[in-house]
């Protein structure tokens, strides 16, 4: 752990560098170039400079990305809320948009864990985001989103609202947090589709059940039973640690005199199809 925060810093060192000293190159091509009166040579630093400034700026937002676990993996569970049929549908949207925007910077993508509807779109779905500062991007996303639109499944046509709980975390290693063994239930069981032989087969799907807080975490999706258990224990790391972070925000809460509203109702983001096209972020 700490030979990779040290390659990690080194890296950081040397891009800090790379950008000093392109910089300079930059001020002296464009002082040659403006005391020679070379358009050719204005128009080649010219070019430069804005592919410099866009990396500049991409590079600049990872140094806000400055917490704990900002450069960390991912972990995203989407469950459908409110709303019957279009929860589960406008679930499934939101599956398929944030798989989109991860593809589109390059992360890789796993799915852990995936509950269908029985009419389709998705109850709830978990999803390993694999990359470089993932949580550092994707972990404003957390909260509730709200669709307002034409329900597709209304014979009438009637606006329909819906609701669906995004849950961000960071990936942990599960020896870096504290879990008793005793506290812990581990149920098996059958895994459901694609997947080869072993899915539907064999019980190499794994739910782990911490006692003391109720939490619980499925894993499907590997090939076994071993390794369904260690990405378990991973996730459940992940969620005691941001319940951990959650008490504390509390206590601080309490001194402060701050009352602050519950999470699901309280919506982060809302995407209007109708009678209007608008997505409005109510932070």
């Amino acid at each position: 752990m700490v030979s990779k925060e040290i390659a990690e810093l080194e890296k950081e060192i040397k891009t800090q560098s790379d950008f000093e000293t392109e910089a300079q190159d930059l001020i002296e091509l464009l002082d040659i170039a403006e005391k020679e009166n070379d358009e050719k040579l204005l128009k080649e630093v010219s070019e430069k400079l804005t592919a410099f400034e866009a990396r500049f700026k991409k590079h600049e937002l990872k140094v806000f990305l400055g917490g704990k676990y900002d450069k960390n993996n991912a972990i995203i569970t989407i469950s459908s809320g409110v709303g019957g049929r279009d929860a589960q549908d406008w679930a499934s949207m939101l599956f398929r948009m944030y798989s989109r925007f991860v593809e589109s910077c390059g992360w890789d993508a796993n799915v852990l864990h995936e509950s269908l509807g029985e009419e389709g779109g998705i109850k709830s779905v978990t999803l390993e985001v694999n990359g470089s500062y993932a949580y550092g991007y994707l972990k404003n996303e957390a909260g509730v989103h709200r669709l307002v639109r034409i329900s597709p499944f209304s014979p009438t046509k009637l606006r329909h609202t819906s609701f669906a709980a995004l849950e961000v975390l960071p990936e942990i290693e599960a020896k870096d947090i504290e879990i008793k063994p005793d506290d812990l239930r581990i149920d098996l069981f059958r895994s459901s589709g694609a997947g080869g032989q072993n899915v539907n087969k064999r019980e190499t799907a794994v739910r782990i059940t911490h006692l003391p807080t109720g939490i619980a975490v499925a894993v499907q999706t590997e090939r076994s039973q071993q390794q369904n258990r260690e990405k378990a224990m991973q996730i459940l790391a992940s969620k005691l640690h941001v319940l951990q972070l959650k008490k504390e925000e509390a206590e601080l809460a309490k001194t402060k005199k701050i009352k602050k509203a519950a999470e699901w109702g309280a919506q982060i983001r809302s995407y209007v199809l109708h009678p209007y096209q608008m997505v409005k972020d109510h932070r």
